[in-house]
C-alpha cells in the first residue's frame, strides 16, 4: 500500500506507429519523438500540440537529440559555408539518425533539414552533438562509431 503513485500529466497524440525515442528540449518548452512512421515530431509542452513534423527519413528514426546552446555559431557557420545567403538562425536545433543510415540535422525554428550525413553502412542507432558545438558523434549496425565535422560534412 505504501508504493508510489504517479499521475498523467500530459499525453501527446499524432504518429501513425510506435514512438521510439523522446527528447526534451535543453529549455524544457519542446519535445522531439521519432517513430516507426519515418517521422520526428515536436512538441510544445505548455499546449500539448504538435509545432512541426519532419519527414526527411526514408525509414524509421532510431534517436532524436537537441544540440546544446554552444552549437549555434558552429551551425550557422556550417549551413553558410554550403550557401553564403543563407540566413542565421537561432534554432533550436535537432539532430536525428534512422534506418535509412543517414542522419539529418533540421533547424526546428523553420522546421528545415539543413545538413544531411551520410555514410554508415547500415542503421544509426545514435547522433549527438559534441560539447564543443563542432561535430556530431553517431554509432551504428555497421559496428562502426564515427565523429563527423559537420561544416564540411564529412567523417573526421
Amino acid at each position: 500500500m505504501g508504493g508510489v503513485y504517479w499521475l498523467l500529466h500530459q499525453n501527446l497524440v499524432g504518429h501513425r506507429e510506435w514512438v521510439r525515442v523522446a527528447a526534451v528540449s535543453p529549455d524544457g518548452k519542446l519535445i522531439a519523438s521519432g517513430s516507426n512512421d519515418h517521422t520526428i515530431r515536436i512538441w510544445e509542452i505548455a499546449t500539448k500540440e504538435c509545432k512541426v513534423e519532419l519527414r526527411e527519413h526514408d525509414h524509421v528514426v532510431e534517436c532524436v537529440s537537441w544540440a546544446p546552446e554552444g552549437c549555434t555559431a558552429h551551425i550557422n557557420e556550417a549551413i553558410q559555408a554550403e550557401n553564403p545567403r543563407a540566413a542565421k538562425s537561432d534554432g533550436p536545433f535537432l539532430v536525428s539518425g534512422s534506418r535509412d543510415k543517414t542522419i539529418k540535422v533540421y533547424d526546428v525554428s523553420t522546421g528545415s533539414c539543413i545538413i544531411s550525413l551520410i555514410g554508415h553502412d547500415n542503421w544509426v542507432r545514435q547522433a549527438i552533438f559534441h560539447p564543443s558545438g563542432k561535430m556530431i558523434v553517431s554509432c551504428a549496425d555497421d559496428k562502426t562509431l564515427r565523429v563527423w565535422d559537420f561544416k564540411n560534412r564529412r567523417c573526421t
